[in-house]
């Protein structure tokens, strides 16, 4: 089996022409810059593009296909050069069942079958230019139209307090809202690990994917994983994701929970630390919160065992979270050491020391052990390492 750096959530800021397509994206996010940049400075193997449903993405992908700069690989994907592009899709579900915004990804084998389902979701959305639309459908009847194009459906960032199956303040299962067998894996999220989310008994029997949720070139591949398959395709990740013929997700890689946005509960006044139980804010008296992903999965925890089969689960702290290390370092690097795949996991560390100071050098080391100091993040702000 051979390994290949996967990162399946990238959002497209704009379309070829400049519109908007994730409204709070880089301008940067074309299809063809993200495709360049996770090849080229990323160092990924297989990348998951959201938003290819937009019509004019889609042309943008045909007019690639057409003079030859993206092919369709046999067994499913687009190829550019050596990477391996999914074409995918956010949805956002409103409905009875569901009790308030989720969010969900669905993946397609080839542009034909992204363009039917374009076509489709034309009818059952207000606006099909723009990412993270609400579809006028219920999550079990997309669940059955992705199927019906040989989709992948995925539960997209599952604990986050806003927008997601487990985030609002409402007791419910998975199979409330969805069909258990038609989910193919389960997303995390950036303020959420693996060991978290096995205390929910219902999630034991999903591969979890851990994905950028990438709003700007920069943020592609803050999270990821690793896969084993024998070839980059659309084909092996559905095997992949159910651990068939010994494909598999061989390891997860994300932010310490610490440093996502929604880890701990916080005053939604001032940001800081609040305690639910004393219902008033220490430092400025304030009676509103938003609840962290810990305190929420604490709540609903079932389970204290491990499912025996679950990969590894390690923190990765992104290159642009380390202090010192700002943009025009982080390029040297990258001209000496090609991508940031490599840089992260390949080059040794007096290597590394010989292109920048010494600080930064020595934090990405100790990011490497696990060793560094963290101030917990939340109510949509980044965590940050105090290491000095």
């Amino acid at each position: 089996m051979k390994r290949f750096f996967a990162d399946f959530h990238i959002h497209i800021g704009r379309t070829f022409t400049g519109k908007p397509v994730k409204i709070t994206g880089a301008k940067s996010l074309t299809f063809t810059n993200i495709i360049r940049h996770s090849r080229n400075e990323k160092g990924l193997d297989i990348i998951g593009i959201i938003d290819c449903h937009s019509p004019e993405v889609l042309l943008e992908i045909e007019d690639l296909a057409k003079k030859g700069i993206v092919t369709e690989l046999r067994g499913g994907g687009l190829q550019y050069g050596d990477l391996t592009i999914i074409p995918g899709s956010e949805l956002e579900i409103y409905d009875e069942s569901c009790k308030g915004p989720i969010h969900v990804l669905c993946y397609f084998p080839s542009l034909s079958a992204m363009k039917v389902f374009s076509a489709w979701l034309s009818g059952h959305l207000k606006n099909i230019t723009l990412s993270s639309q609400r579809i006028y459908a219920s999550g079990r009847m997309l669940q059955k139209k992705v199927k019906e194009l040989d989709g992948l459906f995925i539960p997209a960032h599952v604990f986050t307090p806003f927008k997601s199956l487990f985030g609002k303040g409402v007791e419910r299962s998975l199979s409330e809202v969805f069909d258990p067998s038609l989910i193919d894996a389960i997303e995390l999220g950036l303020s959420a690990d693996t060991k978290m989310a096995d205390g929910i008994a219902e999630l034991h029997g999903y591969t979890f994917l851990t994905n950028s949720d990438a709003h700007s070139l920069k943020k592609i591949a803050r999270e990821y994983q690793i896969l084993e398959m024998e070839s980059p395709t659309f084909a092996e990740l559905r095997k992949a994701l159910g651990r068939k013929e010994k494909r598999k997700v061989k390891a997860n890689y994300g932010l310490d929970p610490l440093l996502g946005k929604y880890h701990q509960t916080v005053c939604s006044e001032c940001f800081g630390p609040f305690n639910e139980e004393e219902g008033m804010c220490r430092s400025c008296n304030h009676r509103k919160f938003i609840k962290g992903v810990a305190d929420r999965i604490s709540e609903l925890k079932s389970s204290e065992e491990l499912p025996v089969e679950r990969p590894p689960y390690i923190h990765q702290v992104p290159l642009e979270f380390i202090p010192g290390l700002g943009p025009k370092m982080l390029e040297k690097l990258l001209n000496h050491f090609g991508t940031e795949m490599a840089i992260l996991h390949g080059v040794p560390l007096e290597e590394i020391s010989k292109v920048i100071p010494e600080k930064p050098a020595r934090l990405i080391g100790k990011a490497r052990e696990g060793k560094l100091n963290l101030r917990a993040g939340g109510g949509g702000k980044y965590g940050k390492i105090v290491d000095t």
